[in-house]
């Protein structure tokens, strides 16, 4: 029987490349960044990771299913644990007028698919909390009716940091609509024509609440790319705010993500290096 994590403990990788170089990070329940020269092993050590997790979700198995990697989970009986991976670079994909046909929206880009398949767990998302409203509100306990106004929280926190954090360019959330769209000066517009930093932030801002608060582990490579300054130094903190029980692991280059208080999270390559 599958137990879930809390978090990931630690990550294992015995050859970086070609047996030169073995990882060993003890990480933090929190926000965990690493940091280093370009060329040193950091995205290879998030993909490596996340793909060990990947293996193990998709086939159930809780032993060293990727060679040369080994994660631990607190407690350490856990076996699983809810994870998503974040890529930033905003590539044009191959199959795009393939996708646009399945999907009937504007795929174009790796970040468009990306917020494809969050529009459809965003969906999942809110009727799962309609049932569990639904459920509390016809119990007939008080206490239940207090935690039914308690779920509906996260999104409008989430739509009020968006409305926020999308004010220089006139954009709102149209809250009316279940799937994600924005009033622009009158116009509606689709979250597949914003800029590469603003389908970035909401990508990073859907996967956060979408977790539904639950303890999950958000990989981020280089989120600062395309993000203005502001953004990158709020980042953290927008992401715990939707999500406090998130294990952030992510590898960066700017000093940005970590001015807001998040220095003791830094570790340098390294030091993880043996």
């Amino acid at each position: 029987m599958e137990k879930q994590a809390q978090y990931i403990k630690s990550i294992e990788i015995e050859s970086l490349w070609s047996n030169r170089k073995h990882i060993l990070w003890e990480l933090r329940p929190g926000v965990n960044i690493l940091s280093g020269s370009n060329g040193v092993g950091k995205s290879t050590i998030i993909k490596r990771s996340a793909a060990h997790l990947k293996i193990m979700h998709d086939r159930h198995v809780t032993r060293n299913p990727h060679e040369g990697v080994k994660i631990t989970f607190y407690p350490e009986d856990a076996t699983i644990i809810p994870f998503d991976v974040i890529s930033s670079i905003d590539r044009p994909m191959l199959s795009s007028e393939m996708l646009e046909k399945i999907s009937g929206a504007e795929v174009r880009t790796e970040l468009d698919w990306q917020l494809y398949q969050l529009q459809r767990r965003y969906l999942n998302y809110q009727v799962n909390i309609g049932n569990r409203i639904i459920s509390l509100l016809t119990s007939g306990n008080p206490d239940d009716q207090r935690l039914a106004t308690e779920l509906t929280k996260p999104k409008k926190v989430f739509q009020d940091l968006i409305d926020e954090l999308f004010a220089a360019t006139g954009k709102t959330i149209i809250r009316s609509k279940n799937e994600i769209f924005f009033n622009q000066y009158g116009e509606t517009i689709s979250p597949y024509i914003l800029s590469s930093g603003e389908k970035q932030l909401l990508v990073i801002m859907l996967t956060a609440l979408v977790q539904e608060c639950r303890p999950s582990v958000l990989f981020m490579d280089e989120p600062e790319i395309s993000l203005h300054i502001e953004w990158q130094q709020r980042l953290i903190g927008i992401v715990h705010t939707l999500n406090p029980n998130a294990q952030i692991i992510l590898c960066t280059h700017s000093p940005a993500i970590i001015m807001d208080g998040w220095l003791d999270a830094v570790t340098e390559i390294e030091e993880i290096t043996i």
